[in-house]
């Protein structure tokens, strides 16, 4: 996300974005809920809290991202530097 796009989305919805990734992810793998809840041991309440509001902790984010096959995704999570000043690249180089 640059400057701009911060300004239009609060962070719930980018959580609740997340989630329906997530959630999208579980049904075309056709797995229920309660199959991804004990696969991954994250309980059945967090899991269906998530996929409604978006809210989880990072650790059963991660369960779940390791359930699905997409763990390379969070892995991959600020890797790539997003510079916004030339003092920025050079701090970086140091």
């Amino acid at each position: 996300m640059d400057n701009y796009d911060q300004i239009l989305f609060a962070p719930s919805d980018v959580a609740k974005d997340l989630a329906q990734r997530l959630k999208r992810i579980r049904k075309r793998k056709k797995i229920t809920q309660k199959q991804l809840s004990a696969r991954s041991n994250v309980s059945y309440a967090s899991l269906c809290r998530f996929e409604q509001t978006g809210l989880i902790s990072l650790e059963g984010l991660i369960k779940l991202a390791m359930e699905l096959g997409v763990l390379n995704e969070i892995n991959d999570l600020f890797t790539r530097p997003v510079y916004t000043s030339i003092e920025e690249v050079i701090n970086d180089r140091r």
